[in-house]
């Protein structure tokens, strides 16, 4: 169990934390490739082999997670097209139960994402997630995505905390290293983010299989 007297400040991922990455899996996988194929006239399969390594190319960039970006190089309404999706979103067991003990146990909840403003737009108006978060920060906005140490600075910058006092809940084993680097004191990753796929190989930090796993069992 985590020092919970010693925390104050709780900051969570989302897709593949709070929500099931299979909604992010089956878009970019499936859904994005189905419709490039429709609009160059392209065998599936054939778009599948143009994205991924495109796909590849800007992951752990801000790039990667602008939908902007990806409307202008694919030519395709990328926000629309994940609201022809948008019934995979799902939020991960427990997380409601977690965020309520958490916020009657006094700890600052930041839910600190690297999605694009119209992603997570998207995602907490399906959710309703948005209001138990005493902020919520998009790394669009502070113009780095979290797998880069300095994000952390600039993030301290609008969201002053302490990170001896910090436990940072993430999926990607990137921006755990990251915010190790930077000095963030209780790290965890997530065993299994897309409940369609295999859990994670164990890595360099301890993973939760549900927030249950780190919620005190008094609640």
């Amino acid at each position: 169990m985590l020092p919970w007297h010693d925390i104050h400040v709780v900051m969570l991922d989302m897709d593949g934390t709070l929500l099931d990455l299979n909604f992010d899996t089956h878009f970019w996988r499936e859904h994005v490739p189905r419709r490039y194929a429709e609009l160059r006239g392209l065998e599936l399969d054939d778009a599948k082999n143009e994205l991924y390594p495109r796909f590849r190319e800007v992951e752990g960039t801000m790039d990667w997670y602008c939908l902007d970006y990806w409307s202008q190089t694919l030519e395709l309404d990328v926000a629309a097209l994940k609201q022809e999706v948008d019934h995979l979103i799902a939020i991960h067991p427990q997380v409601v139960d977690f965020l309520q003990w958490a916020r009657n146990a006094d700890k600052r909840l930041l839910l600190v994402t690297n999605a694009h403003a119209k992603s997570l737009a998207l995602k907490m108006e399906r959710t309703q997630l948005a209001h138990r978060f005493h902020a919520v920060i998009c790394a669009h906005d502070l113009g780095l995505p979290k797998e880069q140490p300095e994000f952390w600075s600039k993030l301290a910058q609008v969201e002053p905390f302490d990170p001896e006092h910090t436990l940072l809940v993430d999926d990607s084993a990137a921006v755990l290293r990251s915010a190790h680097r930077f000095g963030i004191a209780h790290l965890r990753g997530v065993a299994q983010p897309d409940t369609q796929a295999p859990p994670l190989q164990p890595g360099d930090f301890e993973t939760i299989s549900s927030f249950g796993d780190i919620m005190p069992s008094t609640c």
